[in-house]
C-alpha cells in the first residue's frame, strides 16, 4: 500500500509574498489582474475567484499534455514576467514554474509546500535528495487538487492575495471564494454519503493522482507502492511489482481501478485489461481539466463516475 504523506493545514497553500506591494496596479492593458497558473486546474479556480477582474493564463491547458514532462516556452516566461500572481502546485510537481520565475515580482502561491517543516514528511531531507528526475518527492502525494478541502483553502488564500493587490474589489474576491467553497462543501458531503456504504473497501490505482478524492469516499489504496512509483516516475515497472498488482486485481480485493489516462503505458494497460477481465469497473481520471469543464463540473463528473462504479 502506498505510504502517502497526508496534507496538513500548515502544508497547504504556502504563500511566497514577493514583490507587488498591496494595492499595486494590474499589468494588463484592460486593467485586470494578470494570473498565470501552472495548470488549467488552478486556472479554473482562479477564474472562479477572480471573475471578470482577472485575466488567467494556464500553461498546461489540455488533458493531452503530461504536466510531468511539460517543457516551458519563451511565451510562458513572458507571461510570468508580466504576471501579478503566479500559482504553482509545488511538491516537485511543476518545477518549470520555479525555472521561469527569475526576477519576477509576482506574488507566488504554492499550493503545497513540502519541506523539512512538513509535519508528516520524513522524506524531505537534504534538500529533497530523494527527488526523481521529474522533481517528484518520494512519499508525498502532490496531487492536492483532488483534495476538496485543500482547494477551499487555496481559493480563500487566493482571494486574500487578490484583495491585497486590488483593495477596491477585495469584497468581491472574498464573496466569490466563499461561493466556490460552498459548492466544494456540497461535493464533499456527497463523497461522505458514498463513504457510508463503501468505507474500507479496496481500490487499485495506476498512479496516486485521485487518491485524495477516493479516500474522501472511504476507499483504501491496495496497489503496491513500487508499481505506482515506477509509473509516476516514468521508469520501468519491476516485474515483481507488476505481478503483485495483477494479483491484487485477480484476488478480488478491489472494487474499482482508478486509471490515469495521461500516463498510460504497456504496464498500466495490462492492469486495465486484467480489471476488465475480472469484471472490476475502471474509472478514468486525468491530471488536468478535460476540454469544456471547470473545476466544479470536473469533480462532479469524477464523483458521478465513482458512484456509478460502486453501484
Amino acid at each position: 500500500m502506498n505510504a502517502l504523506v497526508p496534507l496538513t493545514l500548515a502544508a497547504v497553500t504556502a504563500l511566497t509574498l514577493a514583490g507587488c506591494a498591496a494595492g499595486s496596479p494590474a499589468t494588463t492593458d484592460d486593467g485586470t489582474l494578470s494570473i498565470v497558473a501552472s495548470t488549467n486546474v488552478y486556472g479554473s479556480i482562479a477564474e472562479t475567484v477572480g471573475g471578470d477582474l482577472v485575466t488567467v493564463t494556464s500553461l498546461v491547458s489540455s488533458s493531452a499534455q503530461d504536466p510531468h514532462s511539460y517543457e516551458a516556452s519563451a511565451q510562458d516566461r513572458l507571461a510570468i514576467s508580466r504576471a501579478d500572481v503566479v500559482i504553482e502546485n509545488g511538491g516537485g510537481y511543476d518545477p518549470f514554474i520555479d525555472q521561469l520565475l527569475g526576477d519576477s515580482s509576482a506574488r507566488v502561491i504554492t499550493v503545497v509546500e513540502a519541506d523539512d517543516d512538513h509535519a508528516e514528511d520524513d522524506h524531505a531531507e537534504d534538500d529533497h535528495a530523494d527527488d526523481d528526475d521529474h522533481g517528484h518527492i518520494e512519499g508525498l502525494n502532490e496531487h492536492v487538487w483532488y483534495d476538496l478541502h485543500a482547494m477551499e483553502d487555496f481559493a480563500e488564500d487566493l482571494a486574500s492575495v487578490l484583495g491585497e493587490l486590488d483593495v477596491a474589489n477585495a469584497a468581491t474576491y472574498t464573496a466569490n471564494a466563499e461561493a466556490f467553497a460552498a459548492e466544494v462543501d456540497a461535493l464533499a458531503e456527497r463523497a461522505h454519503g458514498l463513504e457510508a456504504g463503501h468505507d474500507g473497501q479496496g481500490v487499485a490505482v495506476t498512479e496516486p493522482v485521485p487518491l485524495y478524492l477516493l479516500e474522501e469516499v472511504g476507499l483504501v489504496n491496495l496497489t503496491p507502492e513500487a508499481f505506482t512509483e515506477a509509473i509516476e516516475e516514468g521508469a520501468d515497472v519491476p516485474p515483481t511489482a507488476l505481478q503483485e498488482t495483477l494479483d491484487v486485481i485477480d484476488g478480488g480485493q478491489v472494487v474499482l481501478l482508478a486509471y490515469n489516462s495521461q500516463t498510460a503505458s504497456a504496464e498500466t494497460e495490462r492492469v486495465r485489461e486484467a480489471a476488465e477481465a475480472a469484471g472490476i469497473p475502471v474509472v478514468d481520471f486525468t491530471e488536468t481539466l478535460p476540454d469544456g469543464e471547470d473545476y466544479l463540473s470536473w469533480m462532479t463528473a469524477n464523483l458521478d463516475a465513482i458512484e456509478s462504479a460502486l453501484a
